[in-house]
């Protein structure tokens, strides 16, 4: 069924058609209209948005490249970008690349001969412009200091985590980290290290570990920490992943969180509110960064490398407490 039988079927023109079934535009309500759209339901017309994307010289689908999609994060923005994409009645395709810029490349190639409208990727890597040819694009989560992303504020959520470890009274307070081509990483550390010395703490490079975001990385960082002669008495990992590894390695040790640790992550991704001891963490805001990333990807023409920021929200739980005072068999009233 096409618009040229609903057309003949109202007795209207083929633009007519179009005019009122595009649900893109304002909905008409004169009597005309009212008749196609009866004449099209009784037909069994269904718009075909890949047929009027291809007079657009497009397909109507956005390409999103993210490292992993096993990385809840991932999953979650991937999930909230395709929910914004089809509130504009576009369709929205992933490919994964584990972070490798080769693997990155050999996607971005593959999507454009696919004739994608546009592409959001969570890939970038600080001072390594991205390159998609003539392709619009923007990014998401991270930045790469010059293309237009929809980012959170890294440095802002890293500073709530680690004043909150403050407030509670700790005094030396551990980072585990990510990749340092991640902005995210770097933002965070950032914020972390701000947080200290704003604080009246001094920085001890001795106690960050960590240089990826995986569960695996985490509890080898939370490992080098804690198995010390002086370890300290609070992590902050930039992300969830890395905190669960925290967690483990903790337990690994004979350590009770939060007695003898606490602990916070980053991103506040649905399990860990789940935990046994629900884990303190920083919320990201992913349905407003995914609608961001849309809308810088489809109505920003100025090209100006624009960067939305979006505030996260520290979300307390049961991982963290005031440090044990020493001969204590409990955390500090």
């Amino acid at each position: 069924m096409t618009i040229l039988d609903v057309a003949r079927a109202a007795g209207v023109s083929k633009s007519t058609v179009s005019r009122v079934l595009d649900e893109r535009l304002p909905r008409s309500t004169n009597a005309t209209a009212e008749r196609v759209r009866e004449v099209a339901a009784e037909l069994g017309y269904v718009r075909d948005p890949l047929a009027s994307g291809l007079r657009r010289s497009g397909t109507s689908t956005v390409g999103v490249i993210v490292p992993r999609l096993t990385d809840t994060v991932m999953a979650m923005l991937y999930e909230a970008i395709t929910e914004a994409a089809a509130g504009r009645d576009l369709f929205t395709v992933v490919a994964t690349t584990e972070d490798l810029p080769e693997v990155q490349d050999k996607a971005v190639q593959s999507l454009r001969r696919r004739r994608v409208d546009g592409l959001i990727l969570t890939t970038a890597r600080v001072g390594e412009p991205v390159d998609v040819g003539k392709t619009p694009y923007a990014l998401a989560l991270r930045t790469d200091g010059s293309s237009p992303a929809a980012i959170g504020d890294d440095r802002l959520g890293a500073q709530l985590a680690t004043r909150h470890l403050i407030d509670l009274g700790h005094r030396r307070i551990g980072l585990v980290g990510g990749p340092a081509h991640a902005s995210s990483a770097r933002g965070r550390a950032a914020g972390y290290r701000e947080a200290l010395e704003s604080g009246g703490l001094g920085f001890d490079p001795a106690l960050v570990a960590g240089d990826a975001f995986s569960i695996e990385a985490g509890e080898v960082a939370g490992r080098q920490l804690l198995d010390r002669s002086d370890p300290p008495s609070a992590v902050f990992a930039v992300n969830d992943n890395t905190a669960i590894g925290v967690l483990a390695a903790a337990h690994a040790l004979g350590l009770e969180v939060p007695r003898d640790v606490s602990i916070v992550g980053y991103n506040d991704i649905p399990v860990v509110s789940r935990l046994p001891v629900p884990l303190t963490t920083v919320r990201v805001p992913f349905r407003q960064i995914a609608a961001d990333a849309l809308r810088l990807l489809l109505d920003d023409g100025s090209g100006t490398g624009e960067t939305l920021v979006s505030a996260p929200t520290l979300i307390p739980r049961g991982s963290t407490a005031a440090p044990r005072q020493p001969g204590s068999d409990g955390p500090r009233p």
